[in-house]
């Protein structure tokens, strides 16, 4: 079943949670929500202020993405402000096994992201840990980028791991997704779909009831 997660980050910060709620009413059943430091990406964003905010105003689920060094410590507090999955960076973090146990202390969701130059196999050892695999299809740290091609057989590549495993996995997607590109990745083995500019953009309600209703039409069509 294919879930659907808008970026808040391309959102109107000034009427971010009427914004999200239309995410809501249009058919989006989670909220991405990145997390950035300045230091493992260039960018800053927000931390666990907004977070518990905008938790006391929304029932969707939150996907909250570590883009932060040494994300092993930010995990408590992430979890207590609201987050119900929490995906950190492969790269950011000398031990990977050991975030992961972070988060499974927290009793949320697991998830880890890979960047565009990382190669798919270093999930190898985690697979059996990971509630999600967010792969990342442009350099973390910025909206508005266009999908980088190679990204649809990394996409493949996971899924087929995962198969092999036994499992069933979520792979996620984040970056340059809009709706003239969404079945590629759908079709490569994505499950979660993270857009922003293609939501936010525009009227946000009717945005998110396109790709809604398209996910709908999807999931019927390849059951």
């Amino acid at each position: 079943m294919i879930k659907f997660a808008p970026s808040i980050l391309s959102a109107d910060f000034n009427v971010l949670g009427e914004q999200m709620a239309e995410t809501a009413r249009g058919g989006a059943g989670w909220a991405h929500i990145d997390v950035m430091d300045g230091t493992f990406v260039p960018n800053i964003s927000f931390g666990n202020p907004v977070i518990k905010s905008i938790r006391k105003r929304s029932d969707l689920f939150f996907d909250v993405h570590l883009m932060v060094v040494n994300p092993e410590r930010k995990i408590r507090g992430i979890a207590d402000c609201g987050a119900d999955l929490i995906t950190f960076h492969y790269e950011a973090t000398s031990d990977p096994g050991a975030c992961i146990a972070a988060i499974e202390e927290t009793g949320r969701k697991v998830g880890m992201a890979i960047k565009p130059g990382t190669p798919v196999s270093v999930i190898e050892p985690f697979l059996h840990r990971l509630d999600l695999l967010l792969i990342m299809t442009v350099e973390p740290g910025f909206g508005g980028q266009k999908y980088i091609p190679a990204s649809t057989a990394r996409i493949a590549q996971a899924r087929a791991m995962f198969k092999a495993a036994g499992l069933d996995t979520d792979i996620e997607v984040d970056g340059g997704i809009k709706r003239d590109n969404v079945d590629v990745v759908l079709a490569a083995g994505a499950n979660v779909i993270v857009a922003g500019s293609a939501v936010y953009s525009g009227d946000v309600y009717a945005n998110t009831k396109d790709f809604a209703e398209h996910f709908r039409e999807w999931d019927a069509a390849h059951k």
